[in-house]
């Protein structure tokens, strides 16, 4: 049974200590369509990929942005208010969302279990009240949840589909395979929310996206260099053939590309060149041997957390309680403390 791992518990039995050597290992950046607005086939094509990079070696497999059950292209589309086949669209999504922990994750950690990898994976995660959140879950080799970062701003037109995210799951994951942590598409312009991970010694970083153009692989190469860090980018790839049937809102997307999602995933290493791609306009799966020494070998000119730091100059404060709208207590003493 899948579990939510307390903050700070290792994600393995065993984790790299000073003076061992840091792993080496295949990974895998999935560039692919969901069965789009269906949580049920998306997962089950989930499990297929998984199997697959595994198969090829990898020992961690990374899928895109809300993959599960698919990113919300529409909102370009129309921001009509109260628009009935909007709000149908909204219901859809959320009825196909993914609760956590709950079946999804159960289904997922038994593939990663069954496969042996570790998994990054974009979902819309839902709450009972009824709200989505743009959420990366991180599931580990024994199929337990490690834990889960949702997007801390939803970019523009995201905002009518997903809430913002806190810093309470904007946490880095110590394992057997190193420290990963990650961020979802625009989030790579948050120079905070960078420095953030690079303070907790992030050494894999997933980066979620639904279409990577150039600008934003720069983002990415940006932030294995300035990190010191590997980078995998896992984009979306969808067309306008790939949408149900009976999808709300197709003629208001009539003036759409064919395109929807093109892709661009690509593994980047921490000297900021590429392991693999850029790959465009079709579905695959991505490979690069990564070995982490690597990562401290970069940081001889640049440690931006550590030699390259002025904490007496500049020092980054982070809120890392949970923002919940309401909070009950149970006696005095706990309305005193807070609690």
């Amino acid at each position: 049974m899948t579990r939510l791992k307390k903050r700070g518990e290792k994600a393995s039995l065993h984790s790299p200590v000073a003076g061992e050597a840091l792993p080496r290992y295949k990974v895998a950046a999935v560039q692919a369509a969901p069965a789009f607005l269906d949580k049920e086939s998306t997962v089950d094509k989930a499990c297929q990929l998984i199997e697959e990079a595994a198969s090829q070696g990898a020992a961690l497999v990374v899928f895109p942005e809300t993959w599960v059950p698919g990113y919300p292209v529409w909102t370009n589309a129309v921001s009509r208010w109260n628009y009935p086949p909007a709000k149908k669209v909204y219901g859809r999504l959320y009825k196909n969302a993914v609760d956590i922990p709950g079946p999804v994750t159960e289904r997922l950690g038994k593939a990663t279990r069954k496969a042996g990898v570790f998994l990054a994976m974009g979902v819309h995660e839902r709450t009972q009240s009824g709200t989505l959140y743009n959420t990366i879950l991180f599931i580990g080799r024994d199929g337990q949840l490690l834990g889960k970062h949702r997007k801390l701003v939803p970019t523009y037109h995201e905002r009518m589909v997903w809430a913002h995210g806190d810093a309470s799951t904007l946490n880095v994951f110590d394992t057997e395979i190193g420290r990963l942590g990650g961020l979802v598409c625009w989030e790579h312009w948050m120079p905070l929310a960078r420095y953030a991970l690079y303070t907790q010694g992030e050494q894999v970083h997933v980066s979620l996206w639904p279409t990577a153009g150039e600008t934003h692989l720069l983002a990415c190469r940006h932030m294995a260099f300035e990190g010191r860090l590997f980078v995998i980018v896992s984009c979306n790839y969808l067309t306008k053939a790939m949408l149900p049937a009976d999808f709300e809102l197709m003629n208001e997307m009539e003036s759409f590309p064919e395109v929807l999602s093109k892709g661009g995933s690509a593994i980047i290493s921490p000297d900021a060149t590429y392991l693999a791609g850029p790959v465009y306009d079709h579905e695959t799966i991505l490979y690069a041997d990564i070995e982490l020494e690597q990562t401290i070998e970069e940081k001889q000119a640049l440690d931006v957390v550590g030699h390259y730091a002025r904490p007496e100059v500049f020092t980054l404060h982070i809120n890392r309680r949970e923002m919940n709208p309401a909070a009950f207590y149970e006696s005095q003493e706990d309305n005193d403390q807070g609690k």
